[in-house]
């Protein structure tokens, strides 16, 4: 008895394999590595010491937006870059003092905090 000519899903087998690989190959740490440089981009604060994409080391003097920072490269010499531009934090800077104050304060609420004067 002839066979009918109609969809083989042996055929259709291998498409789906190789598509499934390139997921989870290729793709997938894709995205993982991109969320996790948007990460540390959001989290750039000033005096952290970067590079660029093009390999200029500078320390972050200002933060002008949320676009643009402003990077000291030499003594005196700044010069804006785009935010997206960085490829890496080299050196993090400690939390400015009023946010170790907030964590201890979500740490330890019963105690008063003030602030000293002076």
């Amino acid at each position: 008895m002839p066979q009918l000519a109609g969809f083989d899903f042996m055929s259709f087998l291998p498409i789906v394999l190789i598509f499934g690989i390139f997921y989870f190959l290729l793709i997938r740490p894709q995205q993982k590595k991109m969320r996790e440089h948007q990460a540390m981009l959001a989290a750039i604060r000033r005096g952290d010491k970067i590079v660029t994409n093009g390999g200029i080391i500078g320390t972050v003097s200002k933060l002008t937006n949320d676009k643009e920072l402003l990077v000291e490269i030499a003594d005196g010499v700044r010069v804006r870059i785009l935010r997206s531009m960085i490829a890496e934090v080299l050196v993090k800077t400690e939390a400015a003092n009023s946010d170790i104050v907030e964590k201890k304060k979500k740490l330890h609420p019963n105690l008063m905090w003030k602030r000293n004067k002076g």
